[in-house]
């Protein structure tokens, strides 16, 4: 037991308030821990109160003006609104004008005998087999196929003839129904027949019956009634006079109630110049549709590469009269440059007449065939096969040049630009002049442009034996890269530039020209 005096001594010694020490402080509710704020401290220190939120509302009308920069600002807004709308309604009109008001051609509307290939044929022919007129009923599909448009039957009759009837036929070719029956299935097949009267003693050399013209004028309305397109002549015939085609011309207007029946009088011009109708010009556009030219003049024997290309150049140099041309190749040429000069017929202002070709004949294709599989003893297999090549690579190069001048505007009725121009030998740079050959001695390289608005069609066609490459400034005008239309090889695929193209010998290309980065 502790005595009272030790207690008060022992409290003397030892303070109550150990904070200053770090231990034996007790904080309590309001103590701070220092010295007299023990007894002040709470025990949980309470969450602060969350700060009021804002709740949003739309500004004013006056907030809306103030943060926009006042009033001003709409005024300006509807200001640049209205100058956009204006500037693009004044460029919308300056676009019209230009289309409106730029030079652009005028397409002419082109007859049926303005559009189509001519094929000129005798029905009788050995290629065309035995059954003469059958065995050509049965090709018309095929020749429509081709491109082909128009027929002209050559050798129905007689030269000596009676002029009183030419309604009788040589029975040789072919009976009277036999050419009923191929008149029938020839616009079936969508195609245009055309008589030839050409050498036909019509009108007689000696005494004419009085009615003789009356007589001519009832046979052609018998053939009419058939459904003939038209009559071919020669120029050299007593039917080609003002008078007489002034009677045909009358009979032909009965049987042209529509466009796509109108009925033509062809001329095949054997003459270097075609005679005038009376010198009237104006009669003479009107009485003849079509004058069918020859390209190359009438030999004895195949012409050189050099008549050719001399023959050919003075057609291209020469303007033709108003007459609608149709192109033949006339005389003969040899075996390499057949194809240059279909391409020659194909692209030139006209309408090209072909004459019967056995390579896109089809029953010429079809024996060959036959041939081929049964292994002739005659003939090895690899010369049938090149025929069998030399075949197909001919359909494909006639169908190639038919369909794009029938789809083509630019081959139809565009514009034709002679090109004289600079080759080079063996693709080697050449030093000559502004002329059509590279030298004197080489082969000439003709060219020519047929365009039509913003497209260009370019014709090469190299009748030397030799390789020819392009001078690089033969025509600085012209677009450098094209694309391969057709070529006599028909292994020209593709686009190409100018500057680098090679002319393989007795070769032809169309070409298709077109800006940098452009495609039409």
């Amino acid at each position: 037991m502790e005595h009272p005096e030790e207690t008060d001594a022992l409290t003397d010694r030892m303070p109550l308030d150990a904070g200053d020490t770090g231990y034996g402080s007790v904080m309590g509710p309001g103590l701070s821990g220092g010295v007299g704020g023990s007894e002040t401290a709470p025990l949980l220190i309470p969450e602060p109160e969350p700060e009021p939120t804002v709740r949003w509302q739309p500004l004013t009308k006056a907030e809306l003006e103030a943060a926009a920069g006042g009033p001003w600002w709409r005024r300006l807004r509807c200001y640049l609104v209205f100058l956009f709308w204006m500037a693009w309604l004044a460029i919308l009109a300056t676009s019209i004008a230009i289309i409106v008001t730029s030079p652009r051609p005028v397409a002419t509307p082109l007859q049926w005998w303005q559009k189509c290939v001519f094929y000129q044929l005798q029905p009788n022919m050995e290629a065309v087999g035995s059954e003469g007129i059958t065995a050509l009923c049965e090709q018309l599909p095929y020749l429509r196929s081709l491109g082909i448009g128009a027929l002209i039957l050559e050798g129905l009759f007689h030269k000596e003839a009676s002029p009183l009837n030419i309604t009788a036929t040589d029975g040789s070719l072919g009976t009277l129904p036999q050419i009923q029956h191929l008149l029938i299935e020839s616009n079936k097949a969508g195609l245009k027949v055309v008589l030839d009267f050409c050498k036909v003693d019509l009108y007689g050399a000696g005494n004419k019956p009085p009615n003789l013209s009356a007589t001519v004028e009832n046979s052609l309305r018998f053939w009419l009634e058939q459904g003939v397109a038209g009559f071919a002549i020669c120029d050299t015939d007593a039917a080609y006079s003002e008078k007489i085609l002034l009677e045909w011309r009358g009979v032909l207007r009965q049987f042209s109630t529509k466009e796509e029946e109108e009925r033509i009088v062809v001329v095949k011009q054997t003459q270097d110049i075609l005679p005038a109708l009376n010198n009237s010009d104006q009669r003479n556009t009107t009485l003849v549709d079509v004058v069918m030219r020859s390209i190359l003049p009438l030999s004895l024997q195949p012409l050189s590469a050099q008549e050719v290309a001399h023959a050919i150049e003075t057609h291209l140099l020469t303007k033709e009269e108003d007459t609608w041309p149709s192109w033949t190749i006339g005389g003969e040429a040899s075996h390499e440059l057949k194809n240059l000069l279909l391409v020659l017929m194909m692209t030139l202002p006209g309408s090209p007449t072909v004459k019967y070709d056995e390579d896109i004949d089809q029953t010429q294709n079809t024996s060959l065939n036959i041939g081929s599989s049964q292994g002739q003893k005659n003939e090895p297999s690899d010369t049938h096969t090149d025929k069998e090549k030399a075949r197909r690579a001919a359909v494909a190069l006639f169908t190639s040049l038919s369909h794009s001048r029938a789809r083509e505007e630019a081959l139809l009725y565009g514009s034709f630009t002679f090109l004289p121009f600079n080759t080079s030998i063996n693709s080697s740079s050449s030093s000559s002049s502004n002329s059509t050959l590279a030298s004197p001695s080489s082969p000439t390289i003709l060219a020519f442009l047929r365009s039509w608005g913003c497209v260009h069609f370019l014709v090469l066609l190299n009748l030397g034996p030799e390789i020819h490459g392009l001078d690089p400034a033969w025509a600085p005008s012209l677009p450098e890269a094209g694309v391969f239309v057709s070529s006599t090889g028909m292994n020209r695929l593709g686009s190409t530039s100018l500057y680098t193209l090679e002319l393989q010998p007795h070769e032809a290309i169309v070409i298709k020209l077109f800006e940098g980065g452009s495609y039409s």
